[in-house]
């Protein structure tokens, strides 16, 4: 069970304990504040019934005491533990006596706290690292850690218990018929100062901060509805997984950004939480802006080998945890080829949107470093494209999106040797370069236009002149360290689409192959095809559905006019979350729809994860077709929906200063309130040509 509120998190088992040496825990900055949380009625366990997740950061866990040895009958002690998770965690307890005649029991919770950072959590490795001191008295417990000097510690408010170092004890005597409550605190401290509770006990739940902000994000968000019900279920699933995952960095509190996912991942990524940004910024365009000026403000300054910061890169990976250092180098990591171009799409995209002017205009001189870093250092043989290399051991092996060690490989299954220079990449470098000229064009610079269309132009047919493999008819997936074709016939292609990269004599051949058996599995895109070597549907990237890569797909296939290989890869996906209860998992198994009648789960995926939950909100407005450009004063809507979506209504969608309505009727489209200047039309803009 997984609660999740800003940079913090739980995860414990159904009954709601957290098992001392298991990868569970309430999580804090990346550190492990409790390691142990046991919750005991005369040293018994507790029988789990049911867990109810109420909001992202709230559940409750029902169960019922256990029988003592020789008892007769069943169990008249229902147990509730309200459970809230952000700063620290509250727990509310009660105890139900449904039965005839006062009963008495003692409650123990076992407590421990390790401070151990997610990472060695993850991967199993915890150490026992620093010196720990427990400080005890009725009624609380502080623990603390000192290491490499600083201190992480907790202190554990329970009123009425007896403490010990490792537990709180109470006795609870209930009446027939009646109710015995308690509540137990658990506040984060860090270099001595105490984090304020984000449920401190003498204030009501609905006016606590992650109560007020769930309800203003659902409340104050547009309003989608199809004539599906199951798809209208993965849309709200959408909206409301992407509201807890937002969390912010510690130097900009009031910036809100978007986390790649729970439970593992909930930090900034570069990639990850741009590509949400972009799929997602219909939606939310605070939260796109918060997540380009939050990496802004790390993008790198200097050259470090140890953490592969370069001038002008935009980071890959950001964590708060005290020893990061040892996983990643330090708290930012910067291992990732594509983020930084991804960086200045975004930023036109959120010009096209209408955020403001002079938001966007403080950020340009972070696109032009970033553009400065795809020159000087992501190109470092100066042939044009973007490569990437890790610079020490520690560092990805693969900083692409598919970053697992065996991402990359040639059509005989063979890993690629770095430097590598990824076909996606190089369709983000064009895209950059588009978006720098609409900039350019914005802030009333027609030369600096004219410069950036040149270079989108050069870098567009040297793309296609040494990644078109005519032999085989698809692009490669890569060119490797010794500039030849990685082979494979894979779904990066599929970005290239996506960002207008493709020769458009080029594109039938691509959307014939993307659409094919190989790739197409029917619940979305492969991420390799099935006739290539290093083909397994339960790897992770090697032949796996991811639903942010064929929704980007889709969005591609759209682009070039192939509108009904983008609706089939769009219901594939949506139909895969609906047989899932609406939420879309960061993948699934590559397995034919045709073997299994549900889409496989790969184990361990992220859920809720951002792109995936972004996903069908992307979905959604490529099959409308709109596509705003607030600069060039126009609004394209051109619906393209598979029948079984029905009439759709859109409404409060955030377009400039104002809120729009966009409803389809049996077919036709119209728009309701576009800000003054912008006219609706059915023809692509200029700049997304």
């Amino acid at each position: 069970m997984t609660l999740v509120e800003g940079t913090s998190f739980c995860l414990s088992d159904p009954a709601g304990d957290i098992t001392p040496g298991a990868p569970q825990g309430v999580f804090f900055r990346d550190t492990r504040i409790l390691s142990a949380w046991q919750l005991r009625l005369d040293d018994r366990g507790v029988e789990s019934l049911t867990v109810i997740a109420e909001e992202p950061y709230r559940a409750t866990f029902v169960g019922r005491a256990l029988p003592a040895p020789g008892q007769v009958g069943e169990s008249t002690l229902l147990v509730e533990r309200q459970r809230f998770v952000g700063a620290g965690m509250r727990e509310d307890i009660a105890l139900r006596n449904l039965s005839s005649e006062t009963v008495e029991y003692t409650l123990n919770v076992h407590v421990e706290a390790d401070f151990a950072d997610l990472f060695d959590v993850k991967e199993g490795r915890v150490r026992d690292l620093g010196e720990h001191s427990v400080d005890h008295k009725d009624g609380e417990i502080r623990v603390t850690r000192h290491w490499r000097e600083q201190s992480r510690g907790i202190r554990l408010i329970a009123e009425g218990a007896i403490s010990t170092p490792k537990e709180l004890t109470f006795h609870a005597v209930i009446p027939a018929r009646d109710t015995w409550r308690t509540s137990v605190l658990l506040c984060p401290v860090v270099d001595g100062v105490e984090i304020p509770p984000s449920f401190p006990l003498e204030r009501p739940l609905e006016h606590t901060g992650p109560a007020v902000r769930t309800s203003r994000w659902l409340e104050t968000g547009p309003r989608l509805v199809t004539g599906d019900e199951a798809l209208n279920a993965t849309l709200r699933t959408s909206r409301r997984d992407l509201g807890s995952l937002r969390m912010s960095d510690p130097e900009l509190p009031n910036t809100p950004v978007v986390a790649a996912g729970t439970p593992w991942f909930m930090a900034l990524f570069g990639r990850d939480s741009i590509i949400t940004s972009l799929m997602s910024l219909s939606t939310d365009p605070a939260l796109a802006l918060g997540t380009a000026q939050t990496l802004a403000l790390h993008q790198g300054r200097k050259v470090d080998p140890l953490t592969e910061e370069e001038p002008g890169r935009i980071p890959h990976e950001l964590r708060f945890g005290l020893d990061s250092s040892l996983a990643i180098g330090g708290n930012v990591y910067y291992g990732t080829a594509d983020a930084t171009p991804l960086f200045v799409m975004l930023l036109a995209e959120l010009r096209r949107w209408g955020v403001d002017r002079e938001e966007v205009l403080a950020l340009l001189p972070h696109a032009d470093r970033a553009l400065e870093w795809i020159t000087h250092y992501g190109d470092k043989d100066g042939d044009g494209f973007v490569e990437y290399q890790r610079t020490t051991d520690r560092g990805l092996e693969n900083q692409g999106w598919k970053d697992s060690w065996d991402g990359v490989s040639y059509a005989d299954g063979r890993i690629a040797t770095a430097p590598i220079a990824l076909a996606e990449v190089q369709g983000y470098v064009h895209g950059a370069y588009l978006a720098r000229a609409l900039l350019a064009e914005d802030m009333d610079d027609p030369e600096g236009a004219r410069h950036w269309q040149d270079q989108a132009a050069r870098t567009k047919q040297a793309f296609n002149d040494r990644f078109w493999l005519p032999e085989r008819g698809w692009y490669a997936l890569g060119l490797d360290g010794d500039k030849q074709p990685i082979d494979a016939l894979a779904s990066n292609m599929g970005h290239c689409l996506w960002t207008g990269t493709v020769d458009a004599d080029k594109a039938p051949r691509v959307a014939e192959l993307l659409r094919s058996p190989e790739m197409l599995s029917g619940w979305g895109i492969r991420t390799l095809a099935a006739t290539m070597g290093a083909y397994n549907p339960m790897s992770y990237h090697n032949g796996s559905v991811w639903p942010h890569d064929s929704a980007i797909v889709a969005g591609g296939l759209r682009r070039y006019g192939f509108v009904e290989d983008a609706q089939r890869v769009a219901s594939g996906v949506l139909e895969a979350a609906a047989s899932v209860g609406g939420r879309l998992p960061e993948l699934m198994c590559g397995f034919d729809r045709s073997e299994y009648s549900q889409p496989v789960p790969y184990p361990t995926s992220c859920s809720p994860q951002a792109w995936a939950s972004a996903a069908p909100l992307h979905l959604l407005r490529e099959l409308l077709g709109a596509e705003p450009c607030v600069p060039h004063g126009c609004f394209r809507l051109a619906p393209a929906l598979p029948s079984w979506f029905g009439d759709v209504t859109l409404e409060d969608i955030p377009l400039a200063d104002a809120r729009i309505r966009i409803t389809v009727q049996d077919g036709k489209a119209s728009v309701e309130g576009l800000p003054a200047g912008i006219q609706l039309t059915s023809e692509r803009c200029p700049c997304h040509a």
